[in-house]
């Protein structure tokens, strides 16, 4: 199934989808159950106003008499003040309820795509899932709070008006409720049209973010290849097709609408004939009356509420389909049960539990092809690694040199045979304990927005200021910091200028990096994120071309500081500069996906294969 695709669009409306909110709602069952009283409340006093009309017209206007007028505007007066009272309270409470169930299922959401894998998030759009996390968690929230005081009244109102024509007269009120079969099946045929139209709609609000995603944080590439034409007609054709789907979803609701009102219309008609001529010969007072005339036009307001909650609900259902189909959705790497409760898991780790790592990692037979893949990219593949051994993955791009180092840190396991880790099946114990122990420097590392330090501090959130400084020394990366923080001081003192504020003067370590650390060269992102991965301090390193956007005097700078870190902690450095790959302890040859030569620097050059031609052809 595509990213871009939801689930089946001609399902019908269902309640047991609407179950699996209900761990959601749970923890505010209290709160749910105090506004459906309020309405209540509100539904008995709405039934009442009738009542009480119908009561001063047969006893004021009818015997032109006032007795008893004070009491009377003091008892509608004090229904007023409760009714007032009551909608103040149930309105906050459904706020409560809508902001606290939102951010639950948003809360949920987010941490359930922390536990994906890493093949997920490399299949998957960032609109897709900022479509999910935000605007279909706010819809279900919104329905579940409003949709309840909605439809509490609606219900509450129309039995309660039912009770009490069917007391005021029989006949009459039958007129009234034979047009609810009709009604029901209407509805039933026009939201199942809607649903199937808004399922549409959100799915094309997927691609729609999606895209936006990619034109906002690819708007450089655009500029620089000129495509923003192709770029505009792009989203102009995904939105049109939105408009399209939105706009039949608009018109089919603008004829539900009108078509409940002419039929409840054409009811009313009735009983003002039948109660007008029954009125006439004396069988009901005219207070009765025009009591009766107030139920028959009101009852069909909450009828046509229904009736739109109902369509709101069935347009949310495309909504949770889409939440629970994310939260469904397993992780492909998970830890047994019982590694689980023996080491924790991401959100509650047992680290008292977790024995050292040393590095010992050893190759046993390994069979394995991608999940989506029908050919094997490794097969009955052997190769011990004792701590503190340095190995270097080489290769033309695109020949397969991550693949060994996605199934050593477990982004992916063995499809046959193991992979062990002093000694034992990593399956043996948590993922979170061997993640732990990873320092991954990527080819294209992420900052996040915020300081160099608060950066630098994401390798350890519990370290110290100077332990932060001195693993940016370490790697050279303090010339970077330097140089960053100047820059933003010149900026501010022109500011100052400008405004005449004064800016306060950044240390390096407080200076900003910009989002997604824009404001840094990629090599010098390289270099932060290898302080952050020092700092780490892990048993296990991996360097993913992580020299290879840094110019020849920095390459210089850290080949010192890599030499030192990488001693005594076992490493794999995936290269494409073979000249920082010479002193390697084994060098992995990877052709077309296949480890194809094993050795040292002068082992391969001597035997004069593959690694051979690429360490000449590149010094050519």
């Amino acid at each position: 199934m595509s990213y871009y695709e939801d689930l089946d669009y001609n399902k019908p409306a269902s309640l047991s989808i609407w179950k699996k909110m209900f761990p959601f709602a749970k923890p505010y069952k209290k709160k749910i159950i105090i506004t459906a009283f309020f309405m209540l409340i509100c539904a008995l006093i709405d039934i009442a106003q009738p009542i009480i009309l119908g009561y001063s017209i047969d006893n004021f206007i009818t015997k032109q008499s006032d007795q008893s007028f004070i009491p009377f505007l003091l008892l509608v007066a004090g229904i007023a003040v409760i009714q007032g009272t009551v909608v103040v309270f149930f309105i906050r409470t459904a706020v409560g309820i809508e902001t606290r169930i939102s951010a639950k299922i948003r809360q949920t959401v987010f941490n359930h795509l922390q536990r994906l894998s890493f093949s997920y998030y490399n299949t998957t759009p960032v609109g897709f899932m900022l479509a999910r996390c935000m605007s279909d968690t706010n819809r279900i929230g919104e329905m579940i709070a409003w949709g309840l005081v909605d439809m509490s009244w609606s219900l509450f109102y129309a039995i309660g008006v039912i009770i009490a024509m069917c007391i005021i007269n029989i006949k009459l009120a039958l007129v009234v409720v034979a047009v609810v079969p009709v009604l029901s099946l209407l509805t039933w045929w026009f939201q199942t049209k809607i649903l199937k139209s808004t399922r549409v709609v959100r799915k094309i609000n997927s691609r729609m973010t999606a895209t936006m995603n990619e034109g906002i944080t690819g708007a450089r590439t655009t500029k620089v290849l000129v495509t923003e034409k192709q770029s505009s007609q792009e989203f102009q054709s995904i939105t049109g097709e939105l408009k399209k789907n939105a706009t039949k979803i608009v018109l089919l609701r603008s004829i539900f609408a009108p078509t409940i009102m002419f039929i409840g219309s054409i009811a009313t008609a009735f009983v003002i004939a039948r109660g007008g001529n029954q009125f006439i010969y004396g069988g009901i007072t005219l207070g009765v009356l025009a009591t009766f005339l107030n139920y028959a036009t009101g009852f069909f307001e909450p009828i046509t509420q229904i009736a739109n909650v109902f369509s709101d609900f069935v347009a949310t259902q495309a909504n949770i389909e889409r939440v629970t189909g994310l939260l469904e959705r397993e992780p492909d790497i998970t830890d047994t049960p019982e590694v689980i409760e023996k080491y924790g898991d991401t959100f509650n780790p047992k680290k008292e539990n977790w024995e050292p790592l040393k590095g010992d990692i050893e190759i046993r037979d390994v069979t394995f092809r991608y999940p989506d893949g029908t050919e094997n990219v490794l097969e009955h593949f052997s190769l011990k690694i004792p701590a503190g051994t340095y190995v270097a993955i080489v290769g033309e791009t695109g020949a397969g040199k991550s693949t060994l180092v996605n199934l050593v840190c477990r982004f992916f396991e063995p499809t046959e045979g193991q992979i062990l880790i002093d000694g034992r099946d990593y399956k043996e114990r948590s993922e979170l304990w061997l993640h732990s122990n990873l320092g991954y420097v990527l080819q294209n590392p992420h900052l996040f927005t915020g300081t160099v330090r608060e950066n630098i501090r994401y390798g350890r959130l519990d370290a110290t200021d100077e332990e932060v400084e001195a693993a940016a020394k370490l790697v050279s990366a303090d010339k970077v910091i330097d140089k960053l923080a100047h820059k933003q001081n010149l900026e501010a003192e022109k500011s100052d200028k400008k405004d005449g504020t004064p800016q306060p003067v950044l240390s390096g370590y407080d200076a900003q990096v910009g989002e997604g650390g824009d404001r840094l060269s990629t090599g010098e992102k390289q270099l932060i994120s290898f302080a952050r991965a020092v700092l780490a301090n892990p048993r296990i390193f991996v360097l993913d071309e992580a020299t290879s956007s840094i110019d020849t005097e920095t390459e210089q700078l850290i080949q010192t500081a890599i030499a030192h870190l990488l001693k005594g902690r076992t490493s794999f450095v995936i290269a494409h500069r073979l000249s920082t790959v010479r002193t390697a302890d084994v060098i992995l040859v990877v052709k077309e996906g296949k480890i194809i030569e094993k050795g040292t620097h002068k082992e391969l050059l001597r035997a004069k294969g593959h690694y051979y031609e690429l360490y000449t052809r590149q010094f050519e």
